[in-house]
This record gives C-alpha cells, structure tokens and sequence, in this order.
C-alpha cells in the first residue's frame, strides 16, 4: 500500500511488515523501516514538537534535513498513517 504523507512517501508491505521509505522532503531514498524503529521515532518527535528550533533528520547517516517545528507535526501526522498500516492487518 502506497503513501504519500507531507514529508514522507512510501510503501507498506504487508507480506513483510515493513515500510519502505521513498521520500523525505525533498529528498529521494530507499529505506526500510519495521514498526519499532517506526514507533521510536514517533516517540521521539511527539517529546520533541514543541521545540521552536525543529529538529535535525539524518539520512544514510551523511545527509542532514532540517524539520521545522511545523514539519515535525505533518512528519508525525504521517508516521500516524504508517502506524495505522501496521495495526490494520
């Protein structure tokens, strides 16, 4: 099942239990994502979200993405999706 929230775009799959991640922002990628690691980086943006200063993503741990605070709310509305995938079968 495809997904394309405000700051990330995917693909769930089911068979397999895993996200795999094509966007961030801007940026193209690929990345797998199971539902824990899923969960911890929920966890960490919601204690997160009111910080006015945003948040440092690091992708391929070389490429930093700057989140705004208001790109850290659509980020966690979107990982709310990803999380209903992983509840809904």
């Amino acid at each position: 099942m495809n997904l394309e929230g405000n700051i990330i775009a995917g693909e769930y799959d089911e068979g397999l239990k895993e996200f795999s991640l094509h966007r961030v922002k801007h940026l193209t990628l690929e990345s797998t994502i199971k539902e824990n690691q899923l969960q911890l980086l929920y966890e960490y943006l919601k204690k997160h979200q009111d910080e006015e200063d945003g948040q440092i993503l690091t992708l391929y741990d070389q490429i930093l993405v700057r989140l705004t605070q208001e790109e850290i709310n659509q980020f966690i509305q979107d990982l709310e999706q990803v999380q209903a995938l992983y509840k809904s079968k």
